[in-house]
């Protein structure tokens, strides 16, 4: 069964929107912002891309985020855009699930209540931090202020959690449990995972200020955070698709040999300069297949797959294959006309997990 996608909401280091994100595409930039990290040897600053949720508040009033933490603030913020872009924010959400995928959770959150725990014992750690350190946490928050009665789910797989979020999704829709999935990822930066980041990778990065992911010997991996967000129904239930389909979802790992392609099929990769996973797709990828890479626009997260996604159904509605980011490592890519190819958006994972999910 195709799955129809009828509304985006992305946020992060390009900005807010699906606007924001077909700019970024066209500009073929994103510069990341800054982080401070602490050290022994004092703080040190690195390259994040971050995300920034103050267009929340267009939807959400003020005194309901109070106590919401930056990691549901974005899945809240896509998810409403997804909505508002489909023109369901304001019907019955009765008939709807969601499902959101995220390979670390609301890691500050997490942190923050450790930090109280390891502080104040059990007694008096934080409930709060508690309460929101839970990896469900943000589609609890989703249906609760849209009003959505149906099925939730979330899905924490890393690499490979957008792919599986997408098969319940699938699921769903096959089985009429919903009419309708608000479907999503989201992941976020925090201390720690920045402490981590400099310690493995600073010292090593050969271009620490950009991303270069298909220059498989370098490292050149830039951590970043964001949400995406797709209303979807089952193929049939809307008259017309401005996204077109995702025809295909499938998980496995990689073989011995190339990873399979068929004719007139475009490849975006989920290569994101992190060495760890770069012999997986400099082995594996298949030769004479257009392919493509975007994570210099977004960064390096575990979900990164489903802006992939994004980018390939904008890329359908623009009936255009956008030119490869400037620091990619694949400046050669210009922008083509798509015509009637298929786009398959492909991410590894650090064993050698593989996953694919094809738009037509």
């Amino acid at each position: 069964m195709k799955i129809a996608i009828n509304g985006i909401g992305a946020v992060g280091g390009f900005g807010c929107g699906t606007d924001a994100l077909a700019s970024a595409l066209h500009s073929g930039r994103c510069e990341p912002g800054r982080a401070a990290v602490k050290t022994t040897r004092g703080p040190v600053e690195i390259p994040v891309y971050l995300a920034d949720t103050s267009r929340l508040e267009d939807f959400v009033n003020k005194r309901a985020l109070r106590r919401i933490d930056h990691f549901s603030k974005m899945a809240l913020l896509g998810s409403h855009l997804a909505l508002k872009e489909a023109g369901k924010l304001e019907e019955d959400h009765s008939r709807m699930g969601v499902i959101v995928a995220t390979g670390y959770g609301a890691a500050h959150t997490t942190y923050d209540f450790l930090d109280s725990f390891l502080l104040q014992s059990d007694s008096f750690s934080s409930p709060t931090c508690f309460s929101s350190s839970v990896h469900n946490a943000a589609a609890a928050s989703i249906s609760m202020l849209l009003d959505i009665t149906g099925p939730g789910l979330t899905v924490s797989q890393f690499e490979m959690s957008a792919a599986s979020a997408l098969l319940a999704a699938r699921s769903w829709l096959e089985e009429g449990r919903v009419d309708s999935v608000l479907f999503g990822t989201v992941d976020e930066y925090c201390d720690v995972l920045g402490y981590c980041w400099h310690r493995f990778y600073g010292e090593k990065a050969a271009a620490p200020h950009e991303m270069r992911p298909l220059e498989f010997n370098m490292q050149s991996a830039i951590p970043g955070e964001g949400a995406v967000f797709f209303l979807l129904t089952a193929e049939g239930k809307e008259t017309a698709s401005p996204y077109g389909f995702i025809e295909d979802i499938l998980i496995g790992r990689c073989g011995k040999g190339k990873i399979g392609a068929a004719q007139g099929t475009r490849l975006f990769i989920g290569a994101d300069g992190n060495m760890t996973f770069s012999s997986y797709y400099k082995n594996h990828l298949p030769g004479g297949v257009p392919t493509t890479c975007y994570t210099p626009l977004y960064g390096s997260l575990p979900t990164g797959q489903a802006f992939d996604i994004a980018i390939a159904a904008i890329s359908r509605m623009n009936g255009k294959v956008f030119p490869s980011p400037g620091a990619g490592g694949c400046a050669d890519m210009p922008e083509r006309p798509l015509g009637d190819d298929k786009i398959d958006c492909i991410t590894i994972g650090g064993e050698g997990e593989l996953a694919s999910v094809i738009l037509h």
